[in-house]
């Protein structure tokens, strides 16, 4: 389809009210997409380092826990 002007590309043989507004929407509703799944990927990120700490607290608690005890590998 060809334009004479500017002004019959954006009327769009008079739909472009509802041919501009459907790219807005389908324009929004990706941008909303591509933000929500960024923020979901950092959330990702921050959670699995949380993890990753926590296990680390607790492989050192349990080696200083081993530490302590000189006399726990022993049977009495």
């Amino acid at each position: 389809m060809q334009f004479n002007s500017w002004a019959e590309f954006w009327a769009m043989g008079g739909y472009g009210f509802y041919v501009w507004l459907s790219f807005g929407i389908a324009a929004l509703v990706m941008t909303g997409i591509i933000c929500q799944s960024w923020l979901a990927h950092k959330q990702l990120i921050r959670h699995i380092a949380a993890e990753q700490k926590r296990k680390e607290r607790i492989r050192m608690a349990a080696q200083a826990a081993q530490a302590s005890s000189p006399n726990s590998d022993r049977s009495v």
